[in-house]
């Protein structure tokens, strides 16, 4: 499988692709995936970012990183957010290599502590993530596995 990571910042023209991907993964409003990729495409901050994994002209994988990702938490932050890979393309170590990339991507902008919020148990582990605490899921009754990863 041969693929590269891409920052959506280096390739503007991705955006609505990425934001359609994004949307269709997760169900979040695609005006949400839309006005936050614009934000991140004005270098105005560290904070948002968005990465891809691209095969072809194909997205096999996908993260952003966000100030809050639907927790109460809001002093834990920025947090990592929409973690997804393509079914027919996981296990391949993609979720794994744009982890890798997104920390190492982050820290250049000064950013060395990073959070994410799942209900997954042990995969996040495997790429130096701890478990932080769990918190209340915003607008769910259930609650979330909430990830620190320093470094």
């Amino acid at each position: 499988m041969d693929y590269e990571i891409i920052r959506l910042c280096d390739r503007p023209e991705l955006v609505r692709r990425a934001a359609v991907w994004f949307h269709e993964k997760w169900e979040v409003p695609l005006e949400a995936y839309l006005a936050s990729m614009e934000d991140c495409l004005s270098g105005s901050g560290a904070v948002p970012q968005w990465y891809l994994a691209v095969e072809g002209r194909r997205i096999i994988g996908g993260l952003g990183v966000i100030e809050n990702d639907f927790h109460p938490r809001r002093d834990l932050s920025p947090n990592v957010c929409a973690v997804y890979t393509e079914e027919d393309r996981r296990r391949r170590g993609v979720a794994g290599a744009l982890l890798r990339f997104v920390c190492a991507d982050m820290r250049t902008r000064g950013v060395n502590i990073l959070y994410l919020v799942t209900e997954h148990t042990s995969f996040y582990e495997r790429y130096g993530w701890e478990f932080l605490c769990t918190v209340q899921d915003e607008g769910e009754a259930g609650m979330l596995r909430l990830y620190r990863h320093s470094g």
